[in-house]
């Protein structure tokens, strides 16, 4: 494999595909579309016969396996690993599954790292898959309970495993949760971004960062696994 594609025509076609061992930021506005677009593709990823592992700081893994059934993936034979860091800071007794392996919180930054490795174990080296997606959604929830110098150290440790073993990585941030300082320190961890803003009319999207100049602004509209790009006319 020389590149990732998004699985979404009209964003495919603008960049041509994603360089192996590229990280990605995705930031935008709360109920921007972000969890479903990224799950989108991880989820047309998976559909080609990539491997693919979710840090979940939001939803349990139940749910976020739920998202992937829902929309027609077939979960008990996708090479789908969720790291489920909300499961036991509800309180709930929960064992790990095939798929879902449990940290104790978003804090739990060494628990998390250790489950991680696990299954970049399982999926690049017993199972030799073609290519791997990995994504954290969120680092703004880990960055609520740690401090950003300990998220920078956790985060150089994974951005570079996605470029040593010719990953995707995509990690989600949440717009104006965080000072100018903050995000542009994160910012140099990836090799691009994709970003997402409010507009009059709904949400646009563009790509900075893996194209030479970057992408215009584009309105798009997400309904579960299917993401509309509209170009100007």
């Amino acid at each position: 494999m020389t590149e990732y594609l998004f699985g979404i025509k009209e964003l495919d076609d603008l960049i041509g595909g994603v360089k192996e061992g590229t990280n990605l930021m995705l930031i935008g506005p709360p109920m921007s579309g972000k969890d479903d677009l990224v799950n989108t593709i991880i989820y047309n990823g998976l559909k080609e016969g990539d491997s693919s592992i979710i840090v979940s700081t939001r939803e349990t893994g139940e749910r976020v396996l739920d998202w992937f059934s829902n929309n027609g993936l077939d979960t008990d034979t996708a090479n789908l690993g969720v790291v489920d860091c909300v499961t036991k800071t509800l309180g709930i007794p929960a064992l790990d599954k095939d798929h879902i392996k449990r940290a104790a919180s978003p804090v739990d930054l060494t628990g998390i790292g250790v489950r991680i490795g696990q299954y970049f174990e399982e999926f690049l080296v017993q199972k030799e898959g073609p290519g791997l997606r990995f994504c954290i959604n969120s680092l703004s929830t880990i960055l609520m309970y740690s401090n950003l110098q300990t998220l920078f150290r956790f985060l150089h440790v994974f951005t570079g495993r996605v470029k040593a073993s010719n990953s995707f990585g995509i990690f989600i941030v949440e717009d104006e949760m965080h000072d100018p300082q903050t995000v542009a320190t994160l910012k140099q961890l990836f090799d691009g971004m994709i970003e997402i803003k409010e507009t009059d009319s709904g949400y646009s999207i563009r790509i900075l960062g893996i194209t030479p100049k970057p992408t215009p602004w584009y309105e798009f509209e997400v309904d579960g696994s299917n993401v509309r790009i509209e170009k100007p006319e």
